[in-house]
């Protein structure tokens, strides 16, 4: 499911012109007190995401946490600040601030709405008001003027405590040095009016009737501000799978639905919207599943005198099928994976985390195969971001689609691509797998 539950499909709904995350930071979240994946605006030498990114790392070092804090951030859109933190079992902002810490809760997310796009900039802080309650104390979007390589960028929206400024259209904004001069939302209140008294109709003054809502989502759905839209629509397009083959195991009732949800137990509503609105594709997308699940020959649904919907999977060996509740998690978990990747308008973002729990070992280098051509392919799908901690999924996995997370000696977590070690990719090079190296402790920062 999308994060956002009923939201509409991601922010293009053309895979040539999908939308990816170039660099993400976070700042006190749990016990990651300051990580930064991939590229940001103020690291410009730095490589960004992959199309498939994997955190892999030892029990208890964050990667739950680092996927968590991709789920905090888009509930924090769909919900506000306030009921995402006590969303999803959180238990409130005071579990959610790194310990010892008295600093805000900070985001950045550095991404292109496509391949020649110019970059965008979302940073987000969010701290207690006065009465204890968490709310939105910083949001600001950023990008380059047209053609500009370099420099800092000029921000589009920027709001402190749910007032601040909006330029419209694709083009505006002011260029604001912070380090030189701290934001003033004062003068810049002062100076957008002074902007609509001389006709200007790129600045507006901006309002929020409350402050623990984002303000991207009120923006978000005016049409003259089209960047903050694309923004907010690539986040609500974002799928975090919770999955799980009980869940799938269910028996809905019947009824068609285009895209699976977060937990899976729609899996074969999603399979009779295929088996209807895309019967020949449909077709050859399961015979394609089936050859890649050890067994299965065919893939279908049957409905229920009662109206409730069984997915049946045909064994080579038996004439009678199966039905979900009889199937292996992993079959399971490996058929829901493949069904989503053939979304006929994927989301841009997947998160998955510990796809391995329950497959066959010699199933992960084919699922990995998968997300790969899937997310680098040509007609562009999702960028999918993962955690692990088993070395056969990493044997499959380039040094640059690997981030290594430890526990720091001051006890929060630490992240550094693998590819970034001259050491490992010599290694790598000469034929050892990724995966025995983590193993041997090739990947450890000791």
């Amino acid at each position: 499911m999308r994060t956002g539950e009923g939201f509409p499909s991601p922010c293009t709904g053309q895979r040539g012109k999908m939308a990816k995350i170039e660099g993400f930071r976070v700042t006190n979240f749990r016990c990651l007190r300051n990580i930064t994946l991939g590229k940001l605006w103020n690291l410009p030498k730095v490589a960004p995401l992959k199309p498939l990114s994997v955190a892999v790392g030892k029990n208890g070092v964050g990667k739950s946490t680092l996927f968590e804090a991709f789920g905090f951030l888009a509930d924090c859109l769909k919900v506000g600040v306030e009921e995402a933190c006590d969303l999803r079992g959180r238990g409130g902002f005071g579990r959610i601030r790194s310990q010892g810490q008295k600093g805000p809760v900070e985001f950045e997310v550095y991404y292109r709405e496509g391949r020649h796009s110019r970059p965008i900039t979302f940073e987000l802080a969010i701290d207690l008001d006065k009465r204890g309650r968490p709310y939105v104390l910083r949001e600001r979007l950023r990008q380059r003027r047209l053609h500009a390589k370099t420099g800092r960028p000029f921000s589009f929206l920027i709001l402190n405590g749910g007032r601040g400024v909006a330029w419209r259209g694709e083009k505006a904004g002011r260029q604001i040095d912070e380090e030189a001069t701290p934001v003033d939302l004062d003068t810049l209140l002062r100076e957008s009016a002074d902007d609509a008294k001389g006709e200007s109709s790129e600045t507006e003054h901006v309002e929020l009737s409350d402050p623990r809502r984002l303000g991207i989502a009120t923006l978000g759905s005016l049409k003259q501000h089209p960047r903050i839209s694309a923004f907010r629509r690539f986040v609500e397009g974002w799928y975090l799978s919770y999955f799980t083959p009980d869940a799938a195991r269910g028996l809905p009732l019947a009824g068609p639905q285009k895209h699976l949800n977060l937990h899976g137990d729609n899996l074969g509503n999603v399979v009779q919207f295929m088996e209807r609105e895309q019967k020949e594709r449909f077709r050859s997308i399961l015979d394609r599943i089936s050859k890649r699940i050890p067994g299965i020959d065919r893939i279908d649904t049957e409905k229920t005198p009662d109206g409730r919907l069984l997915l049946r999977f045909g064994d080579r060996g038996f004439q009678d099928p199966f039905y979900a509740q009889q199937m292996s998690d992993g079959t399971l978990k490996v058929f829901a994976y493949l069904l989503l990747l053939e979304d006929p308008s994927p989301p841009p973002f997947v998160g998955i985390e510990e796809p391995e729990n329950g497959l066959y070992h010699k199933l992960l280098e084919t699922l990995v195969g998968e997300f790969r051509e899937h997310a680098t392919g040509r007609q562009g799908g999702s960028q999918i971001f993962m955690t692990t901690h088993q070395p056969y999924l990493v044997d499959a996995l380039e040094p640059d689609e690997v981030w290594v997370m430890e526990k720091g000696k001051d006890g929060f977590a630490q992240i550094r691509c693998a590819g970034d070690e001259p050491l490992v990719r010599n290694l790598v090079g000469q034929g050892l797998p990724l995966g025995g190296l983590w193993y041997s402790d090739y990947l450890d920062g000791r």
